[in-house]
Order: structure tokens, then C-alpha cells, then sequence
């Protein structure tokens, strides 16, 4: 036979590598084989824990030094299982520092690397090294942040503003991350990105995914800026990876959280007084080979608000005004439920099982007064007239999918891992318009319903192997395969105010059905030379998207086809300088896929003013993303400032054209390149021992080429953010933490979204050993001095039209929390995520 002179374990390199890089790169996968079969891995591995407790460290630091002069070799860190390893070592002598915060610094000395051999030194256990200062005991400072080559890492217990509340909350506290009413969550500027749900990909709407993720029930935040081969291609600003808790050692663990908000201050004539409640419980269970976990939670999370806006449009000699001021409020509600069983039955093999089920239910209300709707022709008004606008939108998504993961660990470092996701989705919700009069709001001008129906089924199957690593260090490679069924079937009706029948408009009502299959293969190399660390990757990916549109006139029947084939690159490269200072450069191409809303050209009626319809013939977002930065660790302090350029081809915006003389129509459109140019760091310092200052600071210049609609598009600005946590721990087991977000204007295609800031507060006491905890949280401070949590939002084009509006929301929240734990230990849930329904919702 062809490889009857090659051991089985090389064999299956071989045939894994074919089958899943067939179509792609099958000539580089051969060489890799052929260049790794005959090197081995020599290094060193362990685990550290705790002693007494035997709980697991994570973010231990670990350094290896030459025994014979003390020079620094290498280091790394502790993963979630205070596991670590430490890989292509040459031959000698070498002695091992642990280090932890809160913990005494440990030495083992006399470790021989010999043989090409990986060293297992089994368990380290760190002794706590608790103080008393000045009356205060402290009990060693948790850890915020964890600053690596290509991501930053962040403690999600750091961040007591996020307390009880959801992923978002957590998220915005964190470096060129913020989130606003309208803009939603960007990073570095950019709206797409990628959320993973412990190390496993998702491709559902970011924000719908952390809205619903409960924050008691996460351990750690990480940004992987310059995501490397072996993630997905998607997202702009990178990807989050959202670390859950999850039983660590034997025994039960359970977590309750209550939340309450008290009435608002102020709820801006708004027809509803907003309603804050909720809860959530965790419970984690490890026995033996065996891990449960099973969490729910349900949140209502109302938002008042106030919208003031000024439009008006141009058509020849006649300009058209239509000022406007009222309510928008939101009501909100989720309830989900999980469950994943995991099954350990030796270190070899590992199973895990996942359900989940939710709902997300959100009312936007805009009930808006026309007050002065007017024409003029030259310095003559031609008519004047008010109106009153009752827009209610309603967008509901169910949710029921699992997930099927399994890991083969074949030793000294070879593993090979299998997972399925299944999903059903069904969308929906109706969009009611009413145009009356004012003040006598009895008199029915229009009468508009726009209903859909969206069933989504989505799968995804994926395939990765670990190699045996290497002198020059480990290969991986994999297979993906992504496949998305979206249904969407859109009816718009006007009532016959003579009759009082709806009528079907049919230009304005369709079905819009997706196909689109993505089959994805990667290799990765990543490495260790003495001081320096490598990584280089290619992805190669085949996308077949159809999108069949048809409206109900029955006159349309179209196809719109698009597949690519195209390779993405990555690459990363360290220099350790010393044992607290690094320098990194990273490289990285992505691409933001369009979803079924933003090809969807029937329009829909968002309010009186505004149809919103997207283009089917809309492109990808191409990417590529290079940086480079530095790394310095001191003491119990860390800082990194990294420059970052990147180029976005085929950039997405939303842009008005005029409909009518009183209607704007947004549409989805590329609108050519975009370039970001600028910096980011990160700061974790104590400056005394009882207090902690975190702070985020990013500044780019942005910029928009091209055109739309025949006319160019050329934009640029500097835009800056920043983020600051102060943390204050205090006798009696007090914490009070303050935190400042701050977003400056930042320009569009047509315009500018205005700038953006929220002062929060917090005050925390804690019984029983830390069991129980009860948190007061102050959100938007305002006090009638500042102007928090608003955002004015700036559309025009000369000649043309030219719209501002100003979306006020609440300030001054006082939000009530109270959690209690049993059995409180280090902790992650695995709890499987959506992959596709609500990247749509």
C-alpha cells in the first residue's frame, strides 16, 4: 500500500487533510504533511491551582529561564483550566516562575529538557498571600485584563456597572468597544463583527446574542483583533469570544440574581411608564466524568425616549418642511432556557451536548407630532398643516437549536475535533402606521399594516485537526460547511377608509428567499523561536449564494446569483524584548456578508417619513487589516497601545434618497472604500491597593470614497473613545466602582452620527463570605446638568434633502440587584448559542 511504511497516526494526517481541504488547497496541505512527519515537539507542560481548594488558576503567569545564565526563554499564561504549555524548547537545563495576583510567586528548578520529549510536571499549587493595610484585608486583586498578540482579554467580574444585566452592558466598559441607542455596538468603528460563544463560532446578529446573554453568567470577555486561519472570515472589527462559567471542580454550584429597577425619574411624557425586572439562575454540576449546566432567565428591560427632528426636501423651486417631536420608547422582554451535558470518559475523548430555546419580544413605540408641515415657493408658504404619526414596530424572534461537539485527543499534542449545530427560527412581527389628525386625533388620514413571516433553518458542520507540533511548531487544519434556508414572506396592506378593508399594495409586498452555502478549509501554523512567537495562515472559502425574489402582483419572478472563491491571510509575529515588554505585528483579511434584510428591495414603512428597503444586488464587505503594537507588563499593572490601518472595499451604508415630498427612502447601498487609520490602547493599573483604574482610549481617521446615486461620496474625520472604570474597594466589604463611555462624532456617506457619552455608577456590599451581594447601580448620570444617552443623527445632500434628528433616551436609572451563590467557585457554562436566526431578528 501507498503508506504502509508510515505509522497509523501519520496515516490519518494524511487522508483527514484531503478530505477536508479537497477544492481548496490540496498541493499545501501535501507539503505541510511531508515538511512535518519528520519533526517532533519538545517543551513543557503543567497545571496550576490552588492549594487546599485544588480550584484551577487561569491567567497565571508562567516563565521559563536558561538555568545557566537566568535569561528569560519563554512565557505564557494559564488557560481556563490552569493548564498551560510552553512548546519547541531546545535541549538543557531550565527552572519555571509562577506567578498569580493575590498568590506567592513559586520556583521549580532542575528541569531537564532532553530527547525531543514534552516534560508534564503535573499540578502546581500557588498558596494565597493575603495582606492587611492599613485595616484593609485584601484578598488579592482580580484580574481585568490580559493583553496577547492577537487579543486582549477581560474579567468580566471586573466591571460591577454590567452587574445583573446582559453582555452589552459588560461590552461597552471595554477599549474601542462602544455601544449607543442608535449606532449599536461597534469596534474601532465597525458595526460587523463576530460573536463566539466559548471558542465556537456564531453567525447570528451580535447584539441580538448579547442582549440575551445574562452577565452573572459569563467568566471572561476576549477581542481577538487580528483573528488568525483557523476562525471564521467573518467580521470587520474581529471576533468576541464570551467565555460562560462552568464547573470547575467536583461538587454543585448554584447562582440566583434578582433585578429591579425603581420608577423613572423622568419618562418623557412617554404614554407608558417603563418597567426594569428580572432574573436569572445558573447551576453547575460536575461529578466525576460527568458536567451539567442549566441556566434561564427572563429580563424586561423598557427604555423611555423622546425623539426631536427637523427635514426638509427639495423638488424645483418648492422646498417642503416637516418638523417633528414625540415619544420613542422601547418595551423589551427575553426569556431563554439552556442545557448542555458534557462527558469526559478519559483525557483522550470528550462529548458535549447543547439545547437551547428563547425568545426575544421588543415594541418600538414612535408616536410622533408633525407640528408644522409646510411648503414654500420662493418667501411664499403654499399650505401648512399638523398631524400626529402612531408608529408601533414589533419584531419577534423564537428560537429552538442544538449542538453536538466531540474531541479526540491522540497525545503529545495531535487532537482532532467534530461539532454540528442545528437551528430553527421564526421571525416576524408587524409594523402599524397611522396618520392622523391634530390636534383631533379622531380624524384617520392613512391607515398602514406591514406584517412578515420568516422562517429561517440553518446548519453548520465543522472539522478541525491538530498536528503533532513541530520543531518549527504545530500545524492545524480544518473544514467548515455553513448552510441558510431564510424564507421571508412580506405583506403590505392600506385600509380602505370608505370601507374599512385592508387592501393589498402590491409593489410593496414580496417573498424574499436566501440560499446560500459557504464551504470553508484553513491551515494554521503557529509558533515559538526562542523569543520569538509566529503564526501564518490561509482560509480559502466557496460562497454560492440565491436570492429569488417575487411580489405578489405576481409580475416579478427574479434570481440573484453570487458565489466567490477567494483565499484570506493571516499572519502574526512577537519579539519577547524581556520578560514584561512585547512588540507584535499582526495581519488579517475578513469579509462582512449581507443578511436578507439589507437585500430585501420592497420597501417598508418604518414611520410617516421613512420607507426602508435594501438591494439585492448588494456585495460583500471585503477587509484587510494590518497592526502593530506594544506589550508591557509590570507588577500587577499592564498596559498596550497598538496602531492599526484598515481598508474596507465595497463598504455598506445606509443612504436617503426622497420618495416623496414628505417621505425619505433609506436604502442599503455600497458605497464604495472606506480607510481607518489610527490607535488603540489599553491601561490596568493600581495605583493604591484598595484602588483600581482601568482605562480605554482609541483614535482614528476615518474616511468614505466613492459615490452613490451618481453623485461622490468623499468624507473624513478623526474620531475618538474612550472608556474609563475606577474601582474602590473599601472596609466591610464595600466596592463602589465608577465608569465614563464616550463616543465622538463619527461621518457617514451622507452625514454625521453625533457624539455620544454615559456616566454610570455603582455601589456593592457583599455577605456571608461574598455570597450574597447586593448592588445598586446608577446609570446615564445626568441630574438635568449633562446631556447622556442621546445621539443626534445628521443625513443630507445638497440640493436635495436634509434631515437631523435627535433621539433623547433615559437617563438617571436606578437599578436594584441582588445575587446569591452556593457553593461559589470558579465557574464556566458552555451553553450553545444561535448560529443564524438572530443575525436576521
Amino acid at each position: 500500500m501507498l503508506f504502509s511504511f508510515l505509522p497509523m497516526e501519520n496515516v490519518i494526517q494524511i487522508v483527514f487533510t484531503i478530505c477536508i481541504m479537497k477544492r481548496f488547497q490540496f498541493i499545501l496541505i501535501i507539503l505541510v504533511y511531508f515538511f512535518s512527519i519528520s519533526l517532533k515537539g519538545q517543551g513543557i507542560k503543567g497545571e496550576v491551582g490552588e492549594v487546599g481548594s485544588e480550584v484551577p488558576l487561569e491567567f497565571a503567569s508562567i516563565a521559563l529561564f536558561d538555568q545557566a545564565d537566568s535569561s528569560l526563554v519563554d512565557g505564557t499564561i494559564t488557560d481556563r483550566n490552569g493548564v498551560f504549555e510552553i512548546l519547541n524548547i531546545k535541549e538543557g537545563p531550565y527552572f519555571l516562575r509562577i506567578t498569580f495576583i493575590g498568590y506567592k510567586t513559586k520556583e521549580i528548578s532542575d528541569l531537564q529538557l532532553h530527547g525531543g520529549s514534552l516534560l508534564d510536571i503535573g499540578f502546581i499549587f500557588l498558596e494565597p498571600d493575603q495582606k492587611v493595610l492599613d485595616g484593609v484585608e485584601v484578598q488579592g486583586q482580580q484580574i481585568t485584563s490580559d493583553f496577547r498578540l492577537d487579543k486582549q482579554s477581560y474579567s468580566a467580574e471586573s466591571f460591577e456597572s454590567a452587574r445583573g444585566g446582559t453582555a452589552s452592558d459588560l461590552l461597552q466598559n471595554l477599549p474601542g468597544i462602544t455601544m449607543t441607542p442608535e449606532s449599536g455596538l461597534t469596534i474601532r468603528g465597525s458595526s460587523g463583527f463576530v460573536v463566539m460563544i466559548n471558542g465556537k463560532p456564531v453567525q447570528s446578529d451580535p447584539l441580538m446574542i448579547l442582549s440575551q446573554l445574562p452577565a452573572n453568567s459569563i467568566e471572561k470577555v476576549e477581542w481577538i483583533s487580528s483573528p488568525s486561519a483557523k476562525y471564521d472570515s467573518e467580521g470587520k472589527g474581529g471576533m468576541i469570544n464570551i467565555t460562560t462559567k462552568k464547573g470547575a471542580t467536583d461538587g454543585l454550584f448554584v447562582q440566583f440574581n434578582g433585578r429591579l429597577g425603581v420608577p423613572s425619574i423622568e419618562n418623557y411624557d412617554n404614554k407608558a411608564q417603563p418597567k426594569r425586572f428580572g432574573g436569572d439562575f445558573n447551576l453547575y454540576y460536575v461529578a466525576g466524568k460527568w458536567d451539567f449546566s442549566l441556566g434561564a432567565s427572563y429580563q424586561r428591560n423598557d427604555q423611555s425616549g423622546r425623539r426631536v427632528g427637523e427635514v426638509f426636501t427639495v423638488d424645483g423651486d418648492t422646498t417642503t418642511f416637516f418638523p417633528s417631536e414625540g415619544e420613542r420608547s422601547f418595551d423589551e422582554k427575553n426569556y431563554s432556557g439552556r442545557f448542555t451535558v458534557g462527558f469526559n470518559p478519559n483525557e483522550a475523548n470528550s462529548f458535549s451536548l447543547g439545547f437551547y430555546g428563547g425568545v426575544r419580544d421588543r415594541l418600538r413605540t414612535a408616536d410622533i407630532v408633525y407640528f408644522d408641515n409646510h411648503a414654500i415657493v420662493g418667501a411664499d408658504r403654499i399650505y401648512t398643516m399638523q398631524y400626529f404619526n402612531a408608529n408601533d414596530q414589533n419584531r419577534r424572534g423564537d428560537f429552538a437549536l442544538g449542538s453536538l461537539d466531540y474531541t479526540r485527543n491522540f497525545g503529545n499534542g495531535a487532537s482532532l475535533t467534530a461539532s454540528i449545530l442545528l437551528e430553527y427560527t421564526l421571525l416576524g412581527g408587524p409594523t402599524i402606521n397611522w396618520n392622523l389628525g391634530f390636534p383631533d386625533t379622531d380624524l384617520v388620514y392613512q391607515n398602514e399594516l406591514n406584517t412578515n413571516n420568516n422562517p429561517l433553518n440553518g446548519f453548520r458542520v465543522n472539522m478541525d485537526y491538530h498536528f503533532k507540533p513541530s520543531k518549527i511548531g504545530q500545524f492545524q487544519a480544518g473544514y467548515q460547511l455553513r448552510s441558510l434556508d431564510h424564507r421571508g414572506d412580506f405583506v403590505y396592506e392600506r385600509q380602505n377608509l370608505e370601507t374599512g378593508i385592508f387592501e393589498l399594495l402590491p409593489e410593496f409586498s414580496s417573498e424574499v428567499n436566501l440560499n446560500r452555502d459557504i464551504h470553508a478549509g484553513y491551515v494554521q501554523l503557529d509558533g515559538k523561536k526562542q523569543k520569538w512567537n509566529y503564526g501564518l495562515g490561509i482560509r480559502t472559502e466557496f460562497m454560492n449564494r440565491n436570492l429569488r425574489l417575487k411580489d405578489k402582483a405576481g409580475t416579478l419572478d427574479s434570481l440573484y446569483p453570487y458565489d466567490f472563491i477567494r483565499p484570506f491571510l493571516s499572519g502574526n509575529l512577537a519579539f519577547q524584548m524581556n520578560e514584561g515588554l512585547q512588540i507584535k505585528a499582526n495581519f488579517t483579511q475578513r469579509v462582512e456578508r449581507t443578511t436578507t434584510f439589507k437585500m430585501n428591495p420592497f420597501p417598508e414603512r418604518e414611520h410617516s417619513e421613512t420607507l426602508e428597503q435594501g438591494d439585492p444586488n448588494l456585495l460583500p464587505e471585503f477587509i484587510n487589516l494590518v497592526d502593530l503594537g506594544v506589550i508591557k507588563n509590570w507588577e500587577d499593572n499592564s498596559f498596550y497601545l497598538t496602531a492599526y490601518h484598515s481598508r474596507i472595499k465595497n463598504l455598506v451604508n445606509r443612504v436617503n434618497t426622497v420618495y416623496t415630498d414628505t417621505i425619505l427612502n433609506r436604502i442599503y447601498s455600497n458605497v464604495g472604500t472606506a480607510k481607518s487609520f489610527g490607535f488603540d490602547s489599553g491601561l490596568e493599573i493600581y495605583p493604591a491597593s484598595w484602588w483600581k483604574l482601568f482605562a480605554g482610549l482609541n483614535a482614528y481617521q476615518y474616511s468614505i470614497s466613492g459615490s452613490f446615486d451618481k453623485q461622490p461620496i468623499q468624507t473624513k474625520t478623526w474620531v475618538f473613545s474612550s472608556n474609563f472604570t475606577s474601582t474602590f474597594t473599601l472596609p466591610k466589604n464595600w466596592v463602589i466602582q465608577t465608569n465614563l463611555n464616550y463616543l465622538s462624532a463619527r461621518v457617514t456617506a451622507q452625514g454625521e452620527d453625533g457624539r455620544f457619552y454615559s456616566p454610570n455608577l455603582s455601589v456593592k456590599r457583599s455577605w456571608m463570605e461574598g455570597k450574597l451581594t447586593a448592588t445598586v447601580l446608577w446609570q446615564h448620570m445626568d441630574l438635568g446638568l449633562l446631556r447622556s444617552n442621546e445621539q443626534r443623527i445628521t443625513t443630507f445632500r445638497p440640493q436635495d434633502f436634509f434631515t437631523t434628528t435627535n433621539y433623547i433616551y433615559e437617563v438617571d436609572r436606578i437599578i436594584l440587584n441582588l445575587t446569591y451563590s452556593i457553593n461559589g467557585g470558579k465557574n464556566r457554562a458552555k451553553f450553545v448559542k444561535s448560529e443564524f436566526g438572530e443575525q436576521e431578528f
